[in-house]
């Protein structure tokens, strides 16, 4: 995904960009043929639960409208949070609410959209069933740091270029290929992210998506629900455990997972639809692994950029994954943009500084977030209560609080879900601050979700 989205904004630009596809097949035209047929062995993900946030939906907008009007010609869904949410609450409607809107779908059907934007995209060539096997180098461009000029396929071609954008994901092999040549080691920070999926897709009779009681994402104990809106009246339902926790492994089956959903009073109304897969879906083993490529100011490689998973992923429960890589792959095209091609270790610091501005805040708060609810989890598994000693902790209960009673409270929380506002920058807002603090203390009433102990029963 991330590697279309950056060849399609390089080349609107006017670059000649080549993209290179280790997966053979094309993207069928039709939603459902794609999800049918379409095999991309390259992404274990694949046909997992996916969701692209508003703020994914506003700079695509702005950025690739193309792209926009695809996804609403596939069937791609149209959820606004607000809209699920009471009027008694929400004080009715707003101007500004559309901001809450995101346009979503399965992952294949989402591909395939863009893959046809991308195949209409003049001066960009997608090359399907090309992998590549290493890097190729060229004179330094920067005082003895390795340069990097284009790449060497497996079969043995040689392809130049004046830049290699790395959109190779999580397990990219790029640093690897780095030290083959001689450059000095990628700074990498890498940890198991300690969670475990089991997802299944359905889809409705009429079209309909089931209602939403509560969010998207909901912590309920050891457990968390994932209950996303897909389109063409589809739509990905979810639980997400620790790693640590063995006993609920037995969600793979069937009949467990189902009757877990089913005892969730707010997850059983999405079991009301057919049944999309044969199986569970299970993917566990994801890494949160974040990249460095400029180390005290310079460069560690020329001639090659690395773009969103490539450079930082983490856990996907939140579902931020494509939207961050998406800011990336904005800031990779304004940073060209701006800075050109022809200084290769100015573009690579402009890019490293882009990204710590725009993007890498983005990466350190998911990463918080998960570590702090996978800590909630193994502590209710010894079967103490979690108390966290991060002192914003006391502010986000407000926040959650504060969000079941107030107006603007809630849609501060949905600006931050849906990666619309930081929450630095949502409290800066001193009076909203205020407001929020006015909750301190409260109470926050967990959802009705069976207990550790019905939980075991369920599975066992």
């Amino acid at each position: 995904m991330c590697g279309l989205l950056s060849a399609v904004l390089l080349a609107k630009d006017g670059h000649d960009v080549t993209l290179l596809e280790r997966d053979a097949m094309e993207p069928p035209a039709d939603p459902e043929e794609a999800w049918e047929r379409w095999e991309r062995k390259g992404v274990n993900q694949f046909r997992m639960l996916h969701f692209l946030q508003p703020r994914f939906r506003e700079i695509a907008e702005v950025h690739l409208p193309e792209f926009v009007d695809a996804l609403d010609k596939a069937g791609a869904a149209r959820f606004n949070g607000i809209d699920e949410i009471d009027d008694a609450l929400t004080g009715g409607t707003r101007a500004d609410d559309d901001r809450f809107t995101a346009l979503t779908g399965r992952r294949p059907v989402i591909e395939a959209a863009l893959g046809s934007v991308a195949d209409a995209t003049p001066k960009l060539t997608v090359r399907r069933g090309v992998a590549v096997a290493g890097l190729l180098t060229g004179a330094s461009a920067n005082g003895g740091t390795p340069h990097i000029t284009g790449v060497r396929t497996e079969s043995g071609e040689e392809i130049r270029a004046d830049l290699v954008v790395d959109a190779m994901g999580r397990r990219s092999a790029v640093p690897r290929w780095l030290a083959d040549i001689g450059a000095p080691p990628v700074p990498e920070e890498e940890a198991d992210c300690g969670f475990i999926y089991y997802g299944r897709h359905f889809r409705s009779a009429d079209g309909s998506l089931p209602p939403v009681q509560g969010g998207l994402l909901t912590a309920l104990g050891t457990i968390s629900t994932l209950l996303l809106p897909a389109d063409n009246g589809t739509w990905g339902v979810g639980i997400v455990t620790s790693a640590e926790d063995k006993q609920m492994r037995a969600l793979k089956d069937i009949d467990k997972w189902t009757a877990v959903v089913r005892d969730i009073p707010a997850a059983a109304p999405w079991l009301e639809g057919e049944p999309l897969d044969e199986r569970i879906a299970v993917i566990a083993g994801i890494p949160d692994r974040h990249r460095t490529f400029v180390v005290d100011g310079e460069p560690v490689v020329t001639g090659l950029v690395a773009v969103a998973d490539a450079w930082a992923c983490t856990n996907p429960s939140v579902g931020r994954g494509i939207t961050i890589g998406l800011m990336h792959a904005v800031a990779l095209r304004e940073t060209v943009a701006a800075t050109g091609l022809d200084d290769p270790a100015g573009l690579v610091r402009a890019f490293h500084d882009k990204t710590m501005e725009t993007t890498e805040p983005w990466y350190r708060a998911t990463l918080a977030f998960d570590s702090a609810r996978l800590a909630e989890i193994d502590t209710l598994l010894e079967g103490r209560d979690y108390v966290s000693d991060d002192p914003a902790f006391p502010i986000v209960q407000a926040l959650i609080a504060g969000a079941a009673q107030d107006p603007d409270i809630v849609r501060g929380l949905l600006s931050i879900g849906g990666m619309i506002t930081s929450p630095d920058e949502l409290f800066s807002d001193a009076a909203f601050f205020e407001k929020v603090l006015g909750f301190a203390g409260q109470e926050v009433v967990p959802p009705n979700a069976p207990s550790r102990e019905q939980l075991l029963e369920l599975v066992g």
